[in-house]
């Protein structure tokens, strides 16, 4: 647990949103100790409360996709068509620090949301906006659309395969991720100017301000990504898959010609690295489904195990791919499980909080 746990304990957060962008925002400030209401349609309540599972209990009022990005909140119906029940809103907004909406185009006016609106009822509020394709566009974005449409699924699958998604909602991730520093940077203004401010975020910028080096590839060589699996287009050996005496997956990230120099000497090719085909990360990555044949030869000898213990002591980047099931069941990792009940169901999640603190 980190010592921040409370340290927005001072704030309230309005969360109008729906689906996971949105609502993991609201999430991070209620792990972090805010109050936090989730007002939700009477009739259309947030979708992924269906987004089931063929086995979850089709009469539950949530679901596991809901809990994933629900946590620490107080749940309230409000429809926003009916004028009585908005005026119990804008009493609320009064107080509020921040609200978290993912509304069409058009909407917030219609609701009477508008930013004009929103600052004369708290000219404190910070108001935090998700959208798909920018605030003047109005074609609904899911993630996997974003996904196609920025280049994340060109690039990603094989020759084989054709384009593949991320089998998680990426883009949502990455546009709240810059939700979350762009209202906590707000809250920092506020401290000096009293004012509010607001925040919008597209998931079709955070996708493309995520292309990172696959973009510089192209910006300066000219270099249009391909899908090549889990092979990075920069760096040999990464991101091969090869197979162990007892029968286990495993991946190297071999960084720099010393990682490769070890990783040969343990294996018994302590000839490999003066060759001028491997001689140089470019020369590897150009000879690279050789260099692979090469290294399968010997680590089909080695059990998972004892490369596992040679890689950590000699510090070269080594991983078995674990499934999802051997991740979540580890103790390492079980300090980042929450759990509460929503509607009396026992819901569970990861937590959006990942860094620890202590004091110097």
């Amino acid at each position: 647990m980190t010592a921040f746990n409370k340290i927005f304990s001072n704030l309230k957060v309005i969360d109008l949103s729906t689906v996971l962008a949105g609502p993991s925002v609201a999430t991070f400030f209620a792990e972090l100790g805010a109050t936090v209401i989730k007002y939700e349609n009477p009739t259309i309540a947030d979708v992924t409360r269906t987004w089931k599972l063929p086995t979850e209990d089709a009469n539950s009022s949530i679901s596991a996709y809901f809990s994933s990005v629900n946590f620490g909140k107080t749940y309230l119906k409000l429809n926003l068509n009916n004028e009585i029940e908005k005026k119990i809103l804008f009493e609320e907004l009064k107080t509020t620090d921040i609200l978290i909406t993912n509304f069409k185009k058009g909407d917030a006016e219609k609701f009477s949301l508008s930013d004009s609106i929103l600052q004369q009822i708290n000219p404190r509020l910070i108001h935090g906006k998700i959208n798909g394709f920018g605030e003047d566009s109005d074609r609904v974005a899911y993630d996997l659309i974003l996904q196609a449409e920025s280049g994340f699924m060109s690039m990603n699958g094989t020759e084989d395969s054709g384009p593949i998604k991320m089998p998680v909602a990426l883009i949502d991730v990455l546009a709240a991720h810059h939700l979350k520093e762009g209202i906590l940077l707000a809250l920092i203004e506020r401290e000096k100017s009293n004012l509010g401010k607001i925040i919008s975020v597209s998931l079709y910028d955070a996708a493309v301000c995520s292309l990172v080096n696959q973009a510089s590839n192209y910006l300066m060589e000219k270099k249009v990504a391909k899908p090549i699996g889990s092979l990075h287009p920069n760096i040999a050996p990464y991101g091969e898959i090869f197979i162990t005496s007892d029968h286990k997956k495993v991946t190297f990230a071999i960084g720099s010609d010393m990682h490769f120099v070890r990783l040969c000497h343990f294996l018994g090719l302590e000839y490999l690295p003066d060759e001028e085909s491997f001689n140089t990360n470019q020369n590897r990555v150009l000879n690279r489904t050789i260099l692979f044949e090469i290294l399968q030869n010997e680590i089909i000898k080695l059990e998972s195990t004892s490369i596992s213990s040679w890689a950590n002591e000699f510090h070269v980047p080594f991983g078995i791919i674990k499934e999802i099931d051997e991740v979540l069941n580890d103790k390492a990792i079980q300090s980042l499980i929450k759990e509460e009940k929503i509607d009396t169901v026992v819901s569970k999640r990861i937590s959006s909080i990942a860094f620890k603190d202590k004091k110097f």
